[in-house]
């Protein structure tokens, strides 16, 4: 019996699709992952529902097999750092660019029903007018930013040439539990999770003043399984966001309002490739694919550093 496969499965956002999609009725699911960057643990929940295949994106005859016939292809299996991309821009490339056109080749020939990709607001690079709206030119700062965006592009045209389905999301900076902080290049609020509880001070790159939409790990599962029912959206790229826009010391004093601490970051040089401001209009989003984000940043912020602090409590007693 087909299932729904999920590239990056093990990852942050990955295993949160895998687990919306069991809460939403799937009896299993098939997970691609090469572990690079997803974990085992992230799965342990759902274990006895997943069928987990170890393999690389660029390993065509392995992965081919494992999406053949499947319905829906949620591929978010990537390396999803704009500093990683440019200190390891081949790498990168082999992941981001090469993997996801071979991901596409193999649920083409497979006869997939149709791919979700998962795309990044880092294509639009800087823009003058804010929110960031579909139609608006691409200027990708970072190869991060154009590789995802060379992702979109191939997904359009094996829509249009080969008659793949295809949705595109732009993500915008997702968070939530399961974000890995211990890399250099983790995500700002997995880093800011781990720095609170510890009470010790983040470092913020920049002036703290670049602004983000920041968008709960459930609204974008949420999204993405909507992505996969709609109805004539096939080649379509969609807004994948929250709709609002907090600077990196709003949220860090959030937290620190939250937790009842007062503690001052420390600022470091700006990071080449970031973007300054950035927004979502979701109009499309909410009109085609019927996008109603749920969680306020204020809810998902304490949602996060619940799971946190329920994880550093487990840690310290093992």
């Amino acid at each position: 019996m087909s299932q729904p496969v999920v590239t990056g499965g093990a990852g942050f956002i990955g295993s949160a699709v895998v687990r919306a999609l069991i809460a939403e009725g799937a009896a299993r699911v098939t997970v691609i992952d090469n572990f690079a960057t997803g974990r085992r643990a992230n799965l342990k929940e759902v274990a006895g529902q997943v069928d987990v295949l170890e393999a690389d994106l660029c390993d065509y005859e392995s992965i081919a097999p494992a999406v053949e016939g499947a319905p829906v292809v949620f591929h978010l299996a990537a390396i999803p750092s704009v500093p990683r991309s440019i200190t390891e821009p081949v790498l990168a490339h082999r992941s981001n660019v090469d993997g996801t056109f071979n991901l596409l080749l193999a649920a083409q020939r497979g006869g997939v029903g149709r791919v979700v990709y998962a795309a990044s607001s880092s294509a639009y690079g800087d823009t003058e007018v804010l929110p960031k709206t579909e139609s608006m030119a691409p200027r990708p700062k970072s190869p991060y930013a154009a590789q995802k965006l060379m992702g979109e592009y191939y997904a359009s045209v094996f829509a249009e040439c080969f008659g793949l389905e295809t949705v595109s999301l732009r993500f915008f900076n997702v968070f939530g539990p399961r974000q890995d902080p211990s890399s250099p290049y983790s995500g700002v609020l997995s880093i800011f999770m781990k720095c609170i509880l510890e009470r010790r001070p983040p470092t913020i790159y920049g002036d703290g003043e670049q602004s983000r939409d920041f968008t709960y790990v459930e609204d974008v599962a949420a999204l993405c399984l909507k992505a996969a029912q709609a109805g004539d959206v096939s080649g379509q790229v969609f807004n994948a966001g929250n709709g609002g826009r907090f600077t990196l010391n709003q949220v860090w004093r959030m937290l620190c309002e939250i937790e009842g601490v007062s503690i001052e970051p420390v600022y470091g040089p700006p990071r080449a490739g970031d973007v300054r401001h950035s927004q979502a209009d979701l109009s499309a989003a909410a009109a085609c694919l019927g996008h109603a984000p749920r969680f306020s940043l204020e809810e998902g912020l304490r949602r996060t550093l619940d799971w946190y602090r329920a994880q550093q409590f487990e840690t310290s007693k093992s």
